[in-house]
């Protein structure tokens, strides 16, 4: 939370109370918490929140780059701290969103990348699957 605090801060973004509300739910999210669920878990530590500060709080973080937006092929968005390199597998039965990381993926974008005949910039990169049904 101090780390995104500051983060906010060396941005210039003015730290008032209701977004460091918004910035501790953000950053104490295990999950990809979409506006509404930002703002009721936001509302449960400040009644004074408004849906309409927590839209223009992380339209103002994702301009910034410190929120990253998510789309999951859902009909909302989704978000968090934009902190570690890490790609999600969606389950598209549970909506679950599972973070990963895996070393042989990252060499294998830059190879193709470099074989293309390019630096690799920026990427996302989002698996949707179903989990395999064990036999019986």
């Amino acid at each position: 939370m101090t780390d995104l605090v500051e983060r906010c801060t060396n941005a210039g973004l003015k730290m008032t109370g209701q977004r460091k509300v918004i910035l501790r739910v953000l950053g104490e999210a295990e999950d990809h918490p979409s506006v509404e669920t930002v703002y009721e878990r936001a509302k449960a530590q400040d009644s004074s929140i408004s849906i309409a500060t927590v839209y223009r709080t992380l339209n103002l973080l994702d301009e910034m780059d410190l929120v990253v937006r998510h789309e999951f092929k859902e009909n909302f968005s989704r978000y968090e701290v934009n902190m570690d390199h890490h790609h999600h597998l969606i389950d598209l039965e549970s909506g679950e969103v599972i973070e990963f990381q895996n070393e042989d993926l990252e060499e294998l974008k830059e190879r193709i990348a470099n074989e293309l005949g390019y630096d690799l910039i920026d990427h996302r990169l989002e698996l949707y699957g179903r989990k395999i049904k064990k036999k019986k």
